[in-house]
């Protein structure tokens, strides 16, 4: 599946702050109303972690949609590496408007920013071997698209979008389809052209998922020794993406067997948002 570009994003990115802006800012700042309109402001945002930045096109979008008059000038850009107590970007222009953005603005480059750190710190742990590292389905509610930017950002890879762009077979649907060859022959006839991909469980089942001409097969839980055998069996009749049991301790050893992908849910869901700051100046 190919990676979401940000052009593919801008519809995605206005709705997300639309969303974002309704649920904080509702009928009104009432505490920046404290502040008279016509006053101006600079503001200087930092990390105060070490991180690779994400998100900066929905901070653009957040000052934009509360007051286009505000200038975002960025130090950084989506992608970059920076160090703790570094300046990300500068804002001038309505205090009103910076103080009622600030929440908003931070969580999106944050919470995106810290996927593509964890996807980064992933990455170089396997970049000398060929794997592909890929996300899961484990997002955000509502911040899907947004999270997987984050994770080509970090060095990663997209797997699915969602349940509409590729067939994943499992366990459960195996089962009510009769079998691997079964489940995989009805993907082919509902959607034509769609990945198939089928997760087997041992290499039996992969010479089943081999035989019914599947494109992807995930080895779920697999030994190391299993998945090695698995490489060899395969001889690239379809690419090969492990799957549970991938953390720091084991990612390595994992892609060392020859496997074409690795999928990890905690690129997405189980990430420290990095800590940031706004320092206001009248």
């Amino acid at each position: 599946m190919p990676n979401l570009c940000l052009a593919d994003l801008t519809a995605e990115i206005e709705a997300n702050v639309r969303r974002a802006l309704a649920e904080d800012i509702g009928s009104g700042d009432i505490t920046a109303q404290l502040i008279p309109a016509d006053r101006l402001a600079h503001a200087t945002i930092i990390s105060r972690d070490n991180a690779v930045v994400c998100g900066t096109a929905w901070v653009d979008a957040v000052f934009r949609q509360i007051d286009p008059r505000v200038a975002v000038h960025w130090q950084v850009q989506d992608g970059q590496r920076c160090s703790a107590n570094q300046a990300l970007f500068h804002l001038e222009g309505p205090a009103r408007a910076l103080l009622s953005g600030e929440r908003s603005a931070l969580n999106f480059l944050q919470t995106l920013s810290a996927v593509a750190t964890r996807c980064q710190h992933y990455a170089d742990m396997v970049q000398d071997t060929g794997v592909k590292l890929l996300d899961t389905r484990k997002t955000l509610p509502g911040l899907r698209l947004a999270q997987k930017y984050a994770v080509t950002q970090g060095g990663c890879h997209n797997h699915r979008i969602g349940l509409y762009d590729a067939f994943l077979i499992k366990e459960n649907h195996i089962a009510a389809c009769g079998g691997i060859a079964q489940a995989i022959t009805a993907a082919h006839k509902i959607a034509p052209g769609k990945p198939v991909e089928v997760e087997v469980e041992s290499l039996q089942e992969l010479q089943q998922a081999l035989d019914a001409q599947a494109d992807i097969i995930m080895l779920d839980e697999l030994s190391l020794d299993e998945m090695r055998q698995a490489v060899a069996i395969t001889q690239g009749r379809a690419k090969l993406e492990a799957s549970g049991g991938v953390n720091e301790t084991t990612l390595r050893s994992i892609a060392q067997t020859g496997v074409d992908y690795i999928s990890i849910g905690t690129l997405t869901k189980d990430v420290k948002a990095v800590d940031l700051s706004m320092r206001l100046s009248l």
